[in-house]
């Protein structure tokens, strides 16, 4: 699945990073084409990989900066798989994350808008996102498992 940025996304980019005092640029744009392309929680070295196939000159340390930007600008996510490598996931929404422990893949998986009262905090406590995650077998390998 191929997903090009249009010009009003580049602008919705451009005002969200320039909101948290970050400059639009091309890298910028590119590692967050990365996101969008295949939601499938890449690393980032598995961004740099594919960024690096439509912009040959870009580093790693480049793609680094430019995932703590779109990180801090709030356009993506870094997601913490126990003891693995970070992944990015440009799902802005409240979810959590389901991984399978057969094919590693990550999952979005929705959270209900009652989740909050799911989770019952002390007084005082307020929360202002969750970072859920389940482990277990997706339906691909589950079926695998059958046959």
């Amino acid at each position: 699945m191929k997903r090009r940025n249009t010009t009003a996304e580049q602008r919705q980019l451009g005002e969200q990073l320039a909101a948290t005092g970050f400059r639009f640029t091309q890298q910028r744009r590119q590692v967050y084409d990365v996101l969008l392309q295949k939601l499938d929680h890449p690393t980032a070295e598995e961004v740099f990989l594919r960024a690096k196939r439509a912009m040959p000159d870009i580093s790693m340390a480049t793609v680094y900066n430019c995932l703590d930007a779109l990180v801090q600008a709030g356009v993506a996510r870094q997601v913490k798989i126990e003891r693995g490598a970070a992944r990015f996931c440009p799902n802005m929404h409240e979810h959590w994350h389901f991984h399978c422990n057969e094919c590693g893949g990550v999952f979005d998986m929705e959270m209900p808008d009652a989740a909050c009262d799911a989770f019952p905090l002390p007084r005082g406590f307020k929360a202002e996102s969750f970072e859920i995650g389940a482990h277990g077998v997706c339906p691909d390998c589950n079926s695998k498992r059958k046959k």
